[in-house]
């Protein structure tokens, strides 16, 4: 039976030696040096080693004749049922990292497919419950984007509005910045634009006038105006709504009057006021009242051409016939002749130069509308420029017009003294305010500042007097001194002044008159 027993433990001894592996560890080392060789042996010892997942202890020995065989037979069947068990852990491992990497890289409706454990009912609850709130919050996700971008596109169109908002202020700022600058005389006159009507060109200077105009640096435009033969004026005023420059009419109306027309009007007002009545036919202000009336906004104002060339030829006719009528010459054939050659001058009737102012004065009054008598067309044209920068720079010269303080007067003599940190300018300022009263020139008040430089000086002078008349009289003798050399004057200042500067340093109601007397 003990045979039995060796001859199984070794095959079995054999088996697991092909079946276990062999670690060099284990095994025993080779002595090289003599104390190796003479030490004593150690007792067997176990070590434990792992294999696979499993812990496997090895016994290591010398001999094995020092082991017991029931014991090695015990360790050899245990080391067996442990590497049996490692082997179907391992087995299990791969195939449970096979199902799971599957179930990782399958789709959704693979997945479904895939076996699944038995789910219990609160399980199955919890997993619809978590399926509803998912889509709920879906749902709310979903709105929450929408609302974000509404919001995201109100923003936009917030930001649109405003730049579009900034854009045009912007744009205004500009415009009114141009419009300042157009409006300075050394600018302004680009921007005029002169209207001249066509019936005036074709007169006897209207190539003269266009000239003119165009000389100026302003632009000529040839319209036809309500008035006839008139010239009008526009500006270029820019615009922050439009690229260009839109043009704004002035009121002022220049209108060319002929001298027959003139002549005819004067001699209708003159034949009115001589019979206290009135005339059928239209006078010289009637006819421009007319015209008011049918243009309220335009300030009109008339022009006359070579009127004296009327008067002239009046002249000449009545001196003519004083010697005609002297010298008794009555020639039937050199009265023709001059009838021919001056049969236009006599259609026109008979007005004086007075005849002439009083209408004109007349107009004036009435109407307001004055009247310019040129002797030529070129005196016309240079009319027609001075009025094109006067029209040019009226609202420059208006806008400079309205100070804070109308009766502040900024003048040599009126105006305000500058006086600085250090006090230069006091010995002006107390000059000034001694200027101030009635009847006083510089010569007074320089007389007056050499006496005392200033208002503490004269106080204190008031304060050394004793009487209330020599406070009165304490200035009245200083001399005023004109002129310089042989040509000099001198004079006092006098009691009266003397008077009203001791009431201004000494008077304590602000309403007492300084002119009157105490």
């Amino acid at each position: 039976m003990i045979d039995s027993l060796q001859r199984e433990d070794l095959r079995s001894s054999s088996d697991s030696d092909e079946e276990l592996p062999v670690f060099d560890f284990l095994q025993p080392r080779p002595s090289t040096d003599v104390a190796s060789q003479k030490a004593p042996k150690k007792p067997a010892s176990s070590v434990l080693c792992s294999v696979g997942s499993a812990d496997v202890m090895m016994i290591s020995s010398d001999s094995e004749d020092d082991v017991p065989l029931a014991q090695r037979v015990k360790l050899r069947q245990d080391s067996a049922v442990l590497t049996e068990g490692n082997r179907k852990g391992s087995s299990e491992s791969e195939h449970l990292l096979t199902t799971l990497d599957k179930e990782r890289r399958s789709t959704p409706e693979e997945a479904d497919d895939l076996p699944h454990r038995h789910l219990s009912a609160s399980e199955t609850g919890d997993a619809t419950k978590a399926t509803k709130r998912s889509a709920e919050e879906i749902r709310a996700s979903r709105e929450e984007a929408l609302r974000r971008r509404q919001a995201r596109e109100r923003r936009q169109q917030d930001r649109e509005a405003l730049k579009q908002e900034q854009e045009r202020q912007k744009a205004e700022r500009r415009a009114l910045a141009e419009a300042s600058k157009a409006l300075r005389p050394e600018e302004c006159i680009k921007h005029m634009v002169v209207a001249v009507d066509p019936a005036l060109l074709q007169l006897e200077g209207g190539g003269t006038l266009l000239a003119s105009v165009q000389a100026l640096g302003c632009s000529c435009a040839i319209e036809k105006q309500p008035l006839p033969r008139s010239v009008t004026w526009a500006r270029q005023a820019p615009s922050a709504q439009q690229n260009g420059a839109a043009r704004v009419p002035e009121p002022h109306v220049v209108m060319q009057m002929t001298v027959e027309d003139f002549i005819t009007l004067t001699h209708n007002y003159i034949q009115e006021e001589r019979h206290s009545g009135s005339a059928c036919s239209p006078t010289l202000t009637s006819w421009v009242r007319e015209r008011q009336r049918l243009h309220p906004d335009k300030r009109l104002s008339l022009a006359v051409i070579e009127l004296e060339s009327y008067f002239r030829a009046r002249k000449s006719r009545s001196q003519k016939r004083l010697r005609a009528a002297v010298a008794g010459e009555e020639a039937g054939g050199g009265k023709e002749k001059k009838k021919r050659r001056s049969g236009h001058a006599e259609k026109l009737p008979e007005v004086s130069r007075v005849e002439v102012e009083e209408a004109v004065v007349h107009l004036q009054l009435h109407t307001g509308v004055s009247v310019r008598f040129l002797s030529t067309w070129k005196e016309f044209s240079d009319h027609i420029t001075m009025t094109t920068k006067a029209v040019a720079e009226a609202p420059f010269k208006r806008a400079r017009e309205q100070t804070g303080f109308s009766f502040y007067l900024e003048s040599e003599w009126a105006g305000g003294q500058r006086v600085d940190k250090a006090g230069k300018g006091l010995l002006q300022a107390w000059k000034r305010q001694i200027q101030q009263f009635n009847r006083v020139s510089s010569d007074v008040a320089a007389a007056i500042l050499a006496a005392y430089p200033s208002p503490q000086l004269l106080k204190k002078a008031y304060s050394q007097c004793r009487t209330e008349n020599e406070k009165l009289s304490l200035l009245s003798d200083l001399l005023i001194r004109r002129g310089e050399g042989v040509t000099s004057t001198t004079r006092r200042v006098g009691p009266e002044l003397s008077k009203r500067l001791f009431l201004l340093m000494h008077s304590r109601d602000p309403e007492q008159n300084l002119d009157a007397s105490l």
